[in-house]
């Protein structure tokens, strides 16, 4: 009978110790489906807001510039309507189309009433003119570039640098004749920098440049962006869905 109580007592004694051995691995994976549970939730948190703020800040930031640019140029014309003695009305825009419809009917008058060779003769007088000449060429050349009938960012290329290495780098041929610099064999490319404004022009042989099969606008948002804006063909959106 005694042998019985003490083999019930040692078998009480382990219960208790498995038991109380038991507790904290319990309490450790509680604490620790805890933790799963709040890192889970925070990821969702933390993903539900880049997904917000790839969606606000692109459109922000478009907003934001088109805003400033509007105010920009209704200041050059400030125009405001008089509701009463003592009260205007602005209406934001209200400037903006009246210098556009202005430069319109300049471009129209000049381009249907007012000869040719007058431009001639003006331009003739302010290529004579050091400074003057200098800033007046550079920002009709530019203005030129991009909405010009000589558009100079519409051949994208890819210029090897390094052949050893085989580095290349893309750019824009800007000039393919360097005759009047008694460079042969030379095409110029200037390539843009990315997130900035400006850029860089190279001199290079014209044997080392690549046509780039794509448009020019595509690829001045993949410079632009260092890479990172790239335009996905119909057949890849595809596979990916």
């Amino acid at each position: 009978m005694s042998q019985l109580l003490v083999n019930f007592a040692g078998t009480a004694n382990q219960r208790a110790l498995r038991a109380a051995t038991s507790r904290p691995q319990l309490a450790v994976r509680a604490r620790r489906a805890n933790m799963e549970i709040k890192n889970s939730f925070l990821k969702r948190i933390i993903s539900y807001f880049i997904r917000g703020l790839v969606l606000v800040a692109p459109l922000y930031a478009t907003l934001l510039i088109i805003w400033t640019g509007i105010e920009y140029l209704d200041n050059i014309l400030p125009i405001e309507v008089n509701i009463s003695d003592q009260q205007t009305l602005y209406l934001p825009g209200l400037g903006v189309l009246i210098i556009v419809f202005g430069i319109i009917l300049l471009g129209f008058f000049f381009s249907t009433i007012v000869p040719q060779s007058f431009f001639k003769f003006t331009e003739s007088i302010m290529r004579r003119l050091p400074l003057v000449s200098l800033i007046y060429y550079s920002i009709k050349d530019l203005i030129l570039a991009f909405v010009g009938d000589k558009k100079k960012f519409n051949q994208p290329v890819l210029v090897t640098m390094y052949k050893e290495t085989n580095i290349k780098k893309i750019g824009f041929i800007t000039q393919t004749d360097l005759s009047h610099l008694k460079i042969a064999d030379h095409v110029a490319v200037y390539m843009p920098l990315s997130y900035s404004l400006s850029g860089e022009l190279f001199i290079v042989p014209a044997e080392h440049v690549t046509p780039v099969d794509a448009k020019a606008t595509d690829v001045m948002k993949m410079l632009v962006s260092g890479g990172v804006s790239v335009k996905v063909s119909k057949e890849e959106t595809a596979e990916e869905d």
